[in-house]
């Protein structure tokens, strides 16, 4: 398996099904508990999905995904209290990545804020969603009201044939040609209602389309007859973000992680880096100033054999660093990993090893994408 074997996957919550686990199960997939939900980790193969993906175009269900809806009286300058996100400079429709953030600089999630007419619609991680509503409860004031949208669900049309598979289905008064990466608009999707931005998490060009999940069923339907779409599972995109080197939270970063160290400084707008007033800004702002002590970094390993998260790495004797996610990328037929590591040894080119198994591997300080990213930026 070039991934994950099923077993990462499987996390000791409550299951409940996506809007389309039967949807999943008449097409073969076979499912593996991830964040609370039944997931489908593959249908016929995750090489072969991955590699489907980066040709042509693929399907995949992230409904499990939170998406919530925040408005209300003040909702602008409450919501950048809690968020180190300059929404002054965010325009209507154009997602934006940002952090939710502890006291003490920590990473709590990451997530996508886009400005609606009425508020702000935010994509958070599925893992997460419950923990992440109640800290904005907490830490929102009374007249903002905070909106789980549960009768939603959330596809990703992925790779760069996705454009001319979903053009031929949507219609509205925007072009879906005018979207460029960071970009949504409303349109009609087999006439139903639907939010579609040009964004993702594989690296390749592709769609985010949320709709009501009544409707969800017949829209996969009719995206999957297109010919360059196949349904693609949660194992090649866990290998399509990795050779992205796209970070997954709760293993890339965590509350015992800060922006800095993740290399997510973009997620800290710049107003904000010099004025603050977001949870952990102190700490931010000094580690801007005076670097870390660790840092996040691409690793490429020698051989076949894959590191997974929780491998050490080592300059000779001495330990220097942690995998934190790591596979063998089918695109470049060699094992990649991401890891933290002491800052002193986080230059491209640094000659390191990982422990796999106990061998220790050759590995270089790669900078990342391993796969060079192919979002449609416009001409």
């Amino acid at each position: 398996m070039t991934d994950h074997d099923a077993e990462d996957f499987v996390e000791d919550l409550p299951l409940e099904p996506l809007p389309l686990d039967a949807w999943h199960r008449a097409r073969g997939a076979r499912m593996v508990p991830f964040a609370g939900y039944e997931m489908p980790i593959q249908y016929e193969g995750i090489v072969a999905e991955h590699t489907w993906t980066r040709e042509s175009a693929g399907l995949f269900d992230v409904s499990h995904m939170g998406q919530l809806f925040i408005s209300g009286e003040g909702v602008e300058p409450a919501l950048e209290a809690v968020l180190p996100i300059d929404l002054t400079t965010l325009k209507h429709g154009a997602p934006r990545y940002s952090l939710l953030l502890d006291a003490n600089g920590g990473v709590l999630d990451d997530l996508m804020v886009t400005r609606w007419s009425e508020g702000f619609y935010l994509v958070v991680n599925g893992a997460t969603k419950w923990d992440d509503i109640a800290h904005l409860r907490e830490h929102l004031p009374d007249e903002v009201t905070i909106s789980h949208m549960d009768d939603s669900a959330l596809l990703a049309l992925q790779g760069p044939k996705a454009f001319a598979a979903l053009e031929r289905l949507v219609s509205g008064d925007t072009p879906l040609a005018s979207l460029t990466f960071m970009k949504g608009a409303a349109f009609k999707l087999g006439g139903v209602d639907a939010w579609i931005s040009r964004s993702g998490y594989t690296g390749e060009d592709g769609f985010e389309i949320s709709l009501p999940a009544e409707n969800v069923a017949a829209v996969a339907d009719l995206i999957c007859e297109q010919p360059e779409v196949k349904p693609i599972g949660l194992g090649a995109r866990d290998s399509l973000r990795l050779e992205a080197g796209l970070p997954l939270y709760g293993h890339d970063m965590t509350p015992d992680t800060s922006p800095i160290e993740a290399g997510l400084l973009f997620g800290i707008n710049k107003r904000r880096r010099t004025e603050g007033g977001f949870p952990g800004a102190e700490r931010i702002i000094r580690e801007i100033a005076e670097g870390t002590t660790r840092k996040w970094v691409g690793l490429k390993l020698e051989g076949r054999l894959p590191a997974r998260e929780g491998a050490e790495v080592f300059v000779g004797e001495g330990k220097v660093g942690t995998v934190t996610s790591g596979g063998f990328s089918p695109t470049l037929g060699a094992p990649i990993a991401m890891a933290y590591v002491a800052s002193e040894h986080a230059a491209p080119g640094t000659q390191l090893e990982v422990e796999v198994r106990g061998k220790r591997l050759a590995a270089t300080v790669s900078p990342t994408p391993f796969v060079p990213h192919r979002y449609h930026r416009g001409n």
